[in-house]
């Protein structure tokens, strides 16, 4: 998040001074959301639902919860964003049907062979061509709009004012665990897999420059994600 000179809270300025102040924040989180979905969402749509959670985020604020206000509207912009990219999910359910057809055959085959499933052991078990497959992973990944932490850890996405920087014990534990699961499921997934998903979400690349440096198309790094993402949602589902 955008650092500030000075932590504000709800009892030093008005809804109005806060919403003025943090306006910046609506827009660098909408450009960094943004880069990350298909070309389908249109930034400005994300600009006015970010609005919405700034000025929910002003009126609600209660600085004795413990967190700033930079850190609470983050949430509530980036919370009102994705939920305005839910409510116009308009994908087929066919797509969903399919998307959790594939999901389970990685599952029943990674836990058959105790390998990675490749996309022709996927394709021949749900019964369609390679060719078919691959359109599955590509709608899928149209219809996935959110990122890999979110997809993954759905709880995060409750928009609670945070009370404490300190998580409870039970939270604790449970972000111990999730980490440590996440890791050995990413270690086990195919190595380009791997670089992809690591350019994506730890260098912040978009598909086009993943592709420059991978030597491929933009469309085939959408394949390796989807497939990365389909793979460690099958793994999400095993624990």
């Amino acid at each position: 998040m955008i650092g500030y000179a000075k932590t504000v809270s709800n009892s030093e300025f008005s809804s109005e001074d806060l919403i003025t102040q943090h306006a910046e924040l609506v827009s660098k989180i909408a450009y960094h959301l943004a880069a990350r979905l298909p070309a389908t969402v249109d930034v400005n749509d994300l600009l006015q639902s970010g609005m919405v959670g700034l000025l929910e985020a002003a009126g609600n604020f209660d600085a004795s919860h413990g967190a700033s206000f930079e850190t609470y509207a983050g949430i509530r912009i980036r919370g009102a964003m994705l939920d305005d990219i839910r409510k116009h999910d308009w994908t087929p359910r066919s797509v969903h049907h399919k998307y959790r057809r594939v999901t389970k055959a990685i599952n029943a085959i990674e836990n058959e062979t105790g390998n990675p499933a490749t996309a022709e052991e996927v394709s021949e078990r749900i019964g369609v061509s390679i060719g078919e497959y691959h359109k599955i992973i590509a709608d899928s990944a149209g219809s996935r709009l959110f990122s890999f932490e979110e997809t993954l850890e759905e709880p995060t996405l409750q928009r609670k004012t945070p009370r404490s920087a300190t998580p409870a014990p039970d939270q604790e534990l449970y972000q111990s665990q999730f980490r440590e699961l996440l890791a050995e499921s990413i270690e086990q997934i195919p190595e380009r897999e791997r670089l992809v998903l690591s350019l994506y979400y730890e260098r912040e690349l978009n598909l086009k420059e993943i592709g420059a440096v991978l030597d491929v198309s933009e469309s085939r790094v959408c394949q390796i994600h989807g497939q990365a993402i389909m793979r460690l949602r099958a793994a999400a589902e095993r624990w």
